[in-house]
């Protein structure tokens, strides 16, 4: 650690950032680090103290602050507030892009000024940038906000409830605050309320004792006491039938439930998660929702992005999911049918897109898939020539009308984030520009986009 933006830096701060627990480094006013502790060098090296480099050049290779270059930055939080400010990143790591939640302190001098940010890194587990068969996956903004949120209450007991489109993933989020919180070591017991019928709710959830009616033979242990010590994850929670809503509300607001045919009362002990695709705001307006069950379950609630708002994720879920359902083989997917699928709005989401690539799978006899294994409707509004090459071409450019070249740029930029995959740096890399032109012609972008 030795170099000369160190020579002040006391042994307290020193003890402090060893302490951590995990990776930390020391940073001064102006972004520079100074001093990392054993955790961040064994994990990252430690050549960004050595050379003194800026905070936002090794963790984003940008060339300006992070609140510059659109990010949230824990260092001007600190600034702001004068306390701790925790914001959660994606990262540019030797081992690649990482998922990490940053936790920024401010270390003040004898006199109350600001003097050193402490700044603690720890990497998220429960997702992942590259392919994954079990891990959620993603990197786009819209991923990364839904992740953020599922760090924060996962360890906690609060009852979360996931929003979005059917197909959006509601099932792997819930596991996710699942294993994310201190009840991982329990069971996470899914329970889909579309198929609870009236006569079979109280059985499935409570179970029953033997002889409590015709055909219980045996005493069987319910969904409630299968989650014991874990979490129970309520899909579709808005399917239950009105009739049946003020039993389930019973259980949360008592945490107790009798089985059928039981007389003594069994206590409850999961933490619950629920999901729908439903409007609860508005089926409590029109009475097919008790308001009192919707505030009990709406403490932490999740939207869920539809797949038409992370178009940047595509890739990672397409050879993620391919994994999963062309086992065995090692196939892919050409830039050209990448192409088709990101113009596609993808009614039935993450699901829909599992479909389609197990169907193309299927269809396809070598080792990479096509624009012609995907389905028709996928592919509408391009020109596939014979060979199955998209000819698409941005909107807005067409082969027979002009535009001013003010327009066409707008048009080109559009079409060229909406299809890029990678990072904005890499962008304006292939685009010719700096990063910095490349975000102030996004920023004139947006009054367009948002009018």
């Amino acid at each position: 650690m030795g170099n000369n933006l160190l020579t002040d830096v006391c042994d307290e701060a020193l003890s402090m950032m060893e302490s951590c627990g995990g990776p930390a480094v020391l940073i001064t006013p102006d972004y520079q680090i100074v001093a990392a502790n054993s955790y961040y060098r064994k994990s990252y090296g430690d050549t960004p103290v050595q050379k003194n480099q800026y905070c936002y050049r090794v963790s984003h290779n940008y060339s300006v602050p992070c609140d510059q270059a659109g990010e949230v930055c824990p260092l001007k939080g600190v600034i702001e507030t004068g306390s701790l400010s925790r914001v959660f990143h994606l990262h540019h790591t030797p081992h690649g892009d990482e998922h990490v939640e940053v936790e920024a302190y401010p270390i003040n001098d004898a006199d109350g000024n600001l003097k050193y940010f402490l700044e603690v890194i720890r990497s998220s587990k429960l997702a992942s940038t590259a392919p994954s068969s079990s891990r959620m996956v993603g990197r786009s903004p819209s991923f990364n906000r839904v992740l953020e949120l599922v760090q924060r209450v996962a360890d906690s007991d609060a009852t979360v409830l996931l929003l979005g489109e059917s197909g959006t993933g509601k099932e792997l989020v819930a596991s996710a605050v699942h294993e994310g919180s201190n009840r991982s070591n329990g069971p996470f017991v899914p329970v889909d309320c579309s198929g609870l019928t009236e006569t079979l709710f109280e059985s499935e959830l409570f179970g029953h004792e033997k002889g409590a009616f015709t055909g219980a033979q045996t005493k069987k242990i319910g969904l409630v006491e299968a989650a014991k010590g874990g979490t129970l994850f309520l899909d579709e929670i808005g399917d239950v039938p009105l009739s049946l809503q003020v039993k389930l509300l019973r259980l949360l607001e008592t945490g107790t439930y009798r089985r059928v045919g039981g007389i003594e009362p069994q206590k409850a002990d999961f933490r619950l998660v629920c999901a729908t695709h439903r409007g609860l705001k508005n089926m409590v307006e029109d009475g097919s929702f008790r308001k009192d069950l919707y505030f009990r379950i709406n403490a932490f609630p999740i939207d869920l992005p539809s797949l038409r708002d992370r178009q940047e994720d595509l890739p990672v879920l397409v050879e993620s999911l391919l994994s999963r359902v062309a086992r065995g083989r090692e196939l892919v997917m050409s830039e050209e049918a990448i192409d088709c699928l990101r113009n596609y709005e993808f009614p039935g989401n993450i699901r829909e897109l599992r479909n389609i690539l197990e169907r193309a799978a299927l269809l396809t006899d070598g080792g990479e898939i096509q624009p012609k294994h995907l389905p028709e409707e996928v592919c509408v509004d391009k020109a596939c020539d014979s060979t199955g090459t998209c000819c698409a071409v941005p909107v807005g450019i067409t082969p027979t009308g002009l535009v001013t070249l003010e327009d066409a740029e707008a048009s080109y930029l559009r079409w060229a984030v909406a299809r890029f995959h990678g990072e904005k740096r890499a962008l304006a890399e292939k685009l010719g520009v700096s990063e910095r032109t490349l975000y102030r012609k996004l920023q004139e972008l947006k009054p367009v986009e948002n009018g």
